[in-house]
């Protein structure tokens, strides 16, 4: 297993957890938070959607998908207070966008050689914790992973399964 084949794996692993996390909510139980410091899982779904894109972007400059107009709007630092189950999508709709960002993301780090991985972050303002084009890519790929996290504690209060 090459860099390129690794940080597939873990995206795909990422996928898998978030995906089955997700399995059995309904719309509803995407605007419950896990705390009430914490953004509800519908914003969060968002902003993996949205984030993901702006990593893509500092991969490799226009591979990232267009978003739906106002998306990232919504799903911004500014608006994670919202609770209005109106002003965000179903989760339907979030799945669908996810797996489009995701596939395209692929699709990118897929195109990618060992060195252009260790190539310096071209966003100078993150090297201290990315430092490399790679590192982004890592990152890109297991975020998923550090919001799912987040979703367990609203499955619990739903009397959902334990999944893993």
């Amino acid at each position: 297993m090459n860099a390129i084949q690794a940080i597939q794996a873990s995206a795909a692993t990422s996928d898998m957890v978030l995906k089955s996390y997700l399995s059995d909510l309904e719309d509803a139980d995407l605007f419950k938070r896990p705390h009430p410091e914490c953004n509800h899982l519908a914003w969060q779904l968002g902003h993996l959607i949205a984030s993901e894109c702006n990593l893509v972007e500092v991969i490799k400059p226009g591979s990232a998908i267009e978003l739906p107009e106002g998306f990232a709007d919504k799903h911004s630092k500014e608006t994670a207070g919202d609770n209005d189950p109106a002003n965000f999508a179903t989760k339907e709709e979030y799945l669908a966008l996810f797996d489009k960002v995701r596939s395209a993301t692929s699709e990118t780090v897929a195109t990618l050689s060992e060195a252009d991985l260790d190539a310096p972050n071209p966003k100078e303002e993150w090297r201290d914790f990315m430092p490399t084009v790679g590192s982004v890519c890592v990152l890109t790929a297991s975020h998923p992973m550090m919001h799912a996290g987040q979703f367990v504690p609203v499955r619990r209060e739903a009397g959902k399964p334990v999944l893993m």
